[in-house]
């Protein structure tokens, strides 16, 4: 299942690519070598000491300055592209080494030229993961497939005719969304050195034949959404086979300029392993011990109630999210805490004597605060205003920040109150 999700999200940077009918002639191609020097953070304790981490990347990008459209021209200096990268965290006979294609966006940052925030979401594929028996000190990743983030902020050094070459810091992970575990991330703080080349294959910019730019005018509308989602999890090693999450949301909000939506919404989930955990009498809801009155009502305290705010860059038929949300109620998150942030190799049947996860400030953030982060594909593009859209994306959702499940979701989304 994690393969076929990330076999849907690697067509969705394909279809980002090939957005032809909005790139148009004038268009600079970007190639853009990078070098990334850095430290990757232990994972786990006794994980295996590392050297220098490295990763040689290299990013084919289109510059949309000179694209008439008004998403294009509000992100000032924008840049889509894919990357392609081969990475050694420090350390290969433990962690191995990692190939990652992820689609990025990058534009200027701080209202300054020089300054560039690059962000991008892919997925990366491993050589070595964790093992009990050949490899039990690397509890990063467990399966071959991750999700990949990076973002970056950029600072153009100087340029020559066609390079800009770039110092870079920021952060890159690596997790595989909660469908297999053990799986606690790669966390790395990295620095670069990249030389961006305009048009590496054109003798000329041929910016002559650049299209005229319309002057936009600031507008805001209104919009309503709705989404269905359908992710995957798993509870436990000891429940380590992947069971759904059901998603239901409504969403409420106005975009702005046509190209940056803001919404205030409200989910409801219902989470199959926690809900089976209750149902069949696991270990920690049997009679006398500390969740048993779970039991009355089983269905209910598998479920999970959440407003949210959320954030989308609309770019023609692809919308880039974030949203942050405080979840109202998420009850049976206690047994998850308790048996994933204990003793390690907690087994099915928990022995009266073994220490399980405190409920200390860090279970409180993670059990109050929810985050969300993906892509969407709109069936209308979005340059059109359309009042009826539909709209599929895939998502990694987290509990502040650490994976709980990997998402497809549809969706429908109605405008009104157009200027």
């Amino acid at each position: 299942m994690q393969k076929k999700i990330f076999l849907v999200f690697f067509v969705f940077s394909l279809l980002l690519q090939a957005q032809e009918n909005i790139s148009g002639k004038n268009n600079n191609i970007v190639i853009t070598p990078e070098i990334l020097l850095g430290k990757t953070l232990p994972s786990n304790t006794d994980f295996p000491q590392t050297k220098m981490y490295k990763q040689y990347l290299v990013s084919i990008s289109k510059d949309y300055t000179y694209t008439p459209r008004e998403w294009a021209q509000r992100l000032k200096g924008l840049q889509t592209g894919l990357s392609l990268g081969l990475t050694d965290f420090g350390q290969l006979d433990s962690l191995g080494m990692a190939i990652s294609l992820i689609p990025e966006i990058e534009f200027n940052a701080f209202k300054s030229k020089r300054f560039k925030i690059l962000t991008g979401l892919g997925a990366s594929y491993f050589t070595k993961k964790y093992d009990p028996v050949t490899n039990p000190n690397n509890r990063a990743v467990s399966t071959d497939i991750t999700w990949a983030f990076r973002f970056l902020i950029k600072y153009k050094l100087y340029s020559t005719k066609n390079i800009d070459w770039k110092l870079g810091v920021g952060l890159s992970h690596h997790s595989n969304g909660h469908t297999k575990l053990d799986n606690r991330g790669y966390n790395i703080l990295v620095g670069s050195l990249s030389g961006a080349v305009h048009n590496p294959l054109k003798k000329s910019s041929n910016l002559e034949n650049k299209p005229p730019i319309p002057q936009y005018q600031k507008s805001k509308y209104n919009y309503l959404e709705l989404r269905a989602g359908h992710g995957w999890n798993v509870l436990a090693e000891a429940f380590n086979t992947t069971k759904a999450v059901y998603t239901l949301s409504g969403e409420y909000g106005y975009v702005f300029s046509n190209f940056f939506k803001v919404g205030l919404g409200a989910h409801y989930r219902f989470y199959e392993h926690y809900y089976d955990y209750i149902n069949n009498n696991e270990s920690l809801v049997q009679d006398t011990r500390e969740f048993e009155y779970l039991k009355q009502h089983p269905f209910k305290n598998a479920t999970n109630l959440s407003v949210y705010i959320n954030t989308e860059i609309l770019l023609d038929h692809f919308g880039l999210d974030f949203s942050a949300g405080v979840n109202l109620f998420k009850e049976a998150y206690k047994i998850d805490w308790r048996i994933n942030e204990g003793w390690v190799n907690t087994p099915r049947e928990i022995p009266l004597g073994w220490v399980l996860g405190e409920f200390n400030s860090k279970y409180k953030l993670k059990k109050t605060i929810n985050t969300r982060l993906g892509i969407k594909y709109y069936l209308i593009s979005t340059h059109k205003k359309p009042t009826h859209n539909l709209y599929t994306g895939v998502h990694l959702n987290t509990n502040l920040g650490q994976a709980d499940f990997t998402e497809i979701t549809v969706g429908y989304t109605y405008s009104f109150g157009k200027q």
